[in-house]
């Protein structure tokens, strides 16, 4: 598993760990906005999800599972020697966290889920084996491009869109194809008020995806949390609204756990 850590605190404090857990066809890069906010504060912890970015590329056959992706990330916490973490997770990133927040209360603190959809995501079983055979070929790219507007929404910059579409269009196809062939059937609802943490869900006022009263049905469902809303249209609201994701972020986990300032 490929990581990267950003560390800009004071070199005589112990910092607590931020984990960052990506969305589908990502990587751990695309937290670059997010870094400059947190890494002062904590220190950050960047993974690239089995497969994915310069992880190991795995075989279109291979089982994938919530709880196999959930024990990936906490061998990587013990590898680390990070007992406990500031869990964020963004899209189907934040699918995962919720399993992992569930399963493994004691090694999260704070919970930040950004963009999340909802706890079944029959809507990505939809369309499904035409989208396989798409990226199968054309590879991830073709498909990226075409679904870009409706994913970074009407304001974000086409250079950004591009930038987007080539990063999600490395994706080796053999991962995607083995990852939405098992992931989709994922569901997450009988997690929810397991999650004893306190939890912060960041949504956007007219996401194409998910809306605000769907995410709020939900997130009411985890005992102690809360909900933003910020202005936009984005399905993926973690990258087109980066400065106030992170900084709500950070403020969230300082004002719950404040001795980490």
């Amino acid at each position: 598993m490929n990581y990267a850590i950003d560390d800009f605190t004071d070199p005589w404090r112990r910092p607590e760990t931020v984990l960052l857990l990506h969305g589908n066809f990502e990587s751990g890069d695309v937290w670059f906005g997010w870094v400059p906010h947190l890494a002062r504060n904590f220190r950050v912890v960047r993974p690239d999800m089995r497969g994915f970015g310069g992880s190991t590329p795995m075989p279109r056959d291979y089982r994938w599972t919530l709880d196999g992706i959930v024990g990936d990330y906490v061998r990587l916490m013990d590898a680390l020697g990070i007992g406990n973490c500031h869990l964020v997770g963004a899209k189907i990133g934040g699918h995962i966290a919720r399993r992992f927040a569930s399963r493994h209360p004691e090694r999260v603190r704070t919970l930040t889920l950004v963009g999340t959809p909802p706890p079944r995501l029959d809507h990505l079983v939809e369309g499904l084996a035409d989208r396989i055979k798409e990226y199968d070929m054309q590879g991830v790219g073709a498909w990226a491009r075409r679904t870009m507007p409706g994913r970074l929404g009407s304001r974000f910059a086409a250079e950004g869109a591009e930038w987007w579409s080539q990063l999600m269009s490395r994706t080796p196809v053999s991962t995607q194809i083995g990852f939405m062939s098992s992931i989709p059937a994922s569901d997450v609802t009988a997690d929810l008020p397991r999650i004893a943490c306190p939890t912060l869900v960041i949504t956007n006022e007219d996401s194409l995806s998910e809306t605000v009263e769907d995410t709020r049905e939900w997130q009411r469902q985890i005992a102690d949390s809360s909900l933003l809303v910020l202005p936009g249209d984005s399905h993926h609201v973690a990258a087109t609204d980066a400065d106030n994701c992170a900084r709500a972020t950070r403020d969230f986990i300082l004002r719950v756990s404040p001795t980490t300032s």
